[in-house]
C-alpha cells in the first residue's frame, strides 16, 4: 500500500515504490476506453507490452516511476491514474488540458475523461469548410446499440447516416443510430462546429 505523503520523496525513492494491484484494472479499462491496443499504449508508454499486460491482469504492481509512464500514455497525470484528483467521485475536464486530435479539417476536442466503465462520451468538433468527419463507405464507428445525439453550434451540418442525407441549421440537433454508416460534412463557406454525445448499446429493437 503507497503511502501517498510521501510522493514528493526523492527519485530513486520514487522509483522504488509500487502502486496497488488494482491499478491493473483500471489500465485495461482506460486503455480499451481510449480504443488502443496493448501495442499502442506501448508505443505511448515506453513501458514494453509485456510489462502492461502483466500490470492489467495483475500479476505485477508497477513502481511509481512506471505508473507514471502509462499515465503519460493514457493522456493523464500520475495522480489521475491513481485517482488522487478525484473528490466525492467528480472529476474536472479542464479548459485547455483536454485531449485534442486533428484529422485534415476536422479538429476534435473530448469534453469527457477516458473514465472506467464510461457509456457516453462527449467532444466537440470543428469542420473547415469541405471537410468530413470520414469517408461515405466507412463502416459503422461504434458497437453494435450505440446511439449518437448532435447539436449543431455555428454553421451548418450535413449528416450521411445509412445513404441518407440530413441538412442541419445552427441550433438543430439530430439523433440517430451510430452503428451504422455515417458522417458529417461541411458543404458551405464558413467553419462550422457541433458538439456529439455518443452512448453505448443504447437502442433497442
Amino acid at each position: 500500500m503507497i503511502a501517498y505523503a510521501d510522493m514528493g520523496a526523492t527519485t530513486a525513492q520514487t522509483a522504488a515504490k509500487s502502486v496497488p494491484a488494482p491499478i491493473g484494472a483500471r489500465v485495461r479499462a482506460l486503455r480499451e476506453a481510449m480504443g488502443l491496443s496493448l501495442r499502442d499504449l506501448a508505443e505511448r508508454s515506453g513501458v514494453s507490452a509485456p510489462m502492461l499486460s502483466q500490470v492489467e491482469r495483475g500479476e505485477t504492481s508497477p513502481t511509481l516511476a512506471v505508473a507514471e509512464k502509462i499515465a503519460a500514455g493514457l493522456d493523464l497525470s500520475l495522480s489521475q491514474l491513481l485517482r488522487l484528483d478525484e473528490s466525492r467521485h467528480v472529476v474536472i475536464s479542464r479548459a485547455g488540458k483536454r485531449r485534442r486530435y486533428a484529422h485534415g479539417g476536422h479538429q476534435i476536442e473530448e469534453l469527457t475523461p477516458p473514465l472506467p466503465g464510461q457509456r457516453a462520451d462527449v467532444s466537440l468538433h470543428d469542420l473547415a469548410p469541405g471537410a468530413a468527419t470520414g469517408g461515405s463507405d466507412d463502416p459503422p464507428m461504434h458497437e453494435p446499440g450505440s446511439r449518437e445525439t448532435a447539436v449543431v453550434l455555428e454553421g451548418e451540418l450535413v449528416l450521411f447516416v445509412d445513404g441518407a442525407r440530413h441538412e442541419l441549421n445552427s441550433g438543430d440537433a439530430v439523433t440517430f443510430d451510430a452503428d451504422l454508416p455515417h458522417h458529417f460534412e461541411n458543404e458551405g463557406p464558413e467553419p462550422t462546429r457541433f458538439a456529439a454525445v455518443i452512448a453505448a448499446g443504447l437502442r433497442r429493437s
